[in-house]
């Protein structure tokens, strides 16, 4: 088996403060949840992208700390959450991503985790 992260995006949603007109789609990845339990390692949702801080060092390592609030760049969708899948391949992250409320209206990227021994 082999881990991958399931990066989500949609729409910059808030859903610590979830409207009535959510409570389908999050419905919906509570199934997923469910669903794909036996292979879910870990995830979550994120706040949206308005509480982000992005901090650079100017200079590299021991340089000035500048912080900014928000993301980095400014997209259509952003990254509001991540399921932690236990795969046997690329292939099965893959079908479970497509099975993600974020594929139907938004994207899902995937990208192999390198664990590093401790």
């Amino acid at each position: 088996m082999a881990l991958y992260i399931a990066l989500t995006y949609t729409d910059d949603v808030d859903w610590s403060q979830p409207q009535a007109e959510q409570a389908a789609e999050m419905r919906e990845y509570v199934a997923f949840g469910q669903a794909a339990a036996a292979v879910i390692k870990g995830g979550h949702a994120l706040y949206p992208t308005a509480t982000a801080t992005t901090v650079r060092v100017s200079g590299g390592k021991g340089g000035e700390v500048l912080t900014s609030d928000g993301p980095y760049a400014e997209t259509k969708e952003a990254l509001t959450g991540f399921y932690l899948l236990d795969c046997a391949d690329l292939d099965e992250a893959v079908a479970l991503a497509a099975r993600i409320p974020a594929a139907w209206n938004g994207a899902v990227e995937i990208r192999p985790v390198i664990v590093f021994d401790r």
